[in-house]
């Protein structure tokens, strides 16, 4: 018996909808992580096979393979680093008492403008006693750089869109909590029919939960119906048009 990471993606339609658009567990031959160039060709074939015709902007958390195997099969994509797990790496070797420090510094960095003044906020953390004395945080955002800046170019309506794949890691701690309490599985295909009754199971049980606040308080809550499956997209026609007027002729 060993462990086998789960891999979903989600993916916003032009609707505005958000929808978990498949599960994957590796296979022995693909590694102990499954982050193989063959099993993320296999994920990308799968999602072409399901019906994705194209993809505007891809955000992933930097796993390895993945960018040249979405790049090939969908050559106009673009592949956007999350900025939360951007964030987390380079806080990594910063010692507790100076992280609140440098994530303000690394604020101004992700917050800028556009890419130019993102560029100067680097260079500026760089040259702070901080910046010398982590030089790891520094070279996590050099590393990164041409991964990050995508999303600069928009606005904070698409750029909240963008920034990071916390939505998935949400629902991936539900079902962590699901696949904990079930221990083993005989099988990948067990663990993928799991997976997806306990996504069908916590969407219900949230629409559930949000009808009935609506019931007792009268009037729609901010209390969330869904945490993907269904869920709209807040100020999806303001940001449509602006990735419309980014990818011309992409969106019917």
């Amino acid at each position: 018996m060993h462990n086998k990471p789960a891999y979903l993606a989600v993916g916003i339609d032009t609707d505005g909808d958000k929808h978990v658009l498949g599960i994957w567990v590796p296979k022995a031959a693909d590694g102990p992580t499954g982050e193989s160039a063959a099993f993320w060709r296999g994920v990308v074939a799968d999602l072409r096979n399901r019906g994705v015709t194209d993809i505007l902007i891809a955000c992933c958390d930097g796993l390895a393979g993945f960018e040249d195997a979405i790049t090939t099969a969908f050559p106009r994509t673009t592949v956007q680093s999350c900025v939360v797990h951007l964030i987390r790496n380079s806080l990594r070797p910063v010692p507790r008492k100076h992280r609140a420090a440098v994530a303000a510094e690394l604020r101004k960095i992700y917050t800028a403008p556009d890419a130019d003044a993102a560029l100067d906020a680097l260079a500026a953390f760089a040259g702070t006693d901080l910046g010398r004395r982590y030089p790891q945080a520094v070279r996590a955002w050099e590393a990164a750089w041409e991964r990050f800046i995508p999303f600069l170019a928009f606005t904070p309506a698409v750029r909240k869109l963008l920034y990071t794949t916390n939505s998935i890691e949400s629902l991936n701690y539900q079902l962590r909590k699901v696949t904990k309490a079930r221990g083993h599985f005989p099988t990948d295909d067990a663990v993928v029919k799991l997976l997806w009754l306990a996504i069908v199971n916590i969407e219900d049980k949230r629409a559930r939960q949000r009808a009935a606040r609506t019931r007792q308080d009268g009037a729609r809550t901010g209390y969330p119906g869904r945490l993907i499956e269904g869920t709209k997209t807040y100020g999806w026609a303001e940001a449509l048009n602006e990735l419309a007027a980014a990818y011309p002729g992409r969106i019917q």
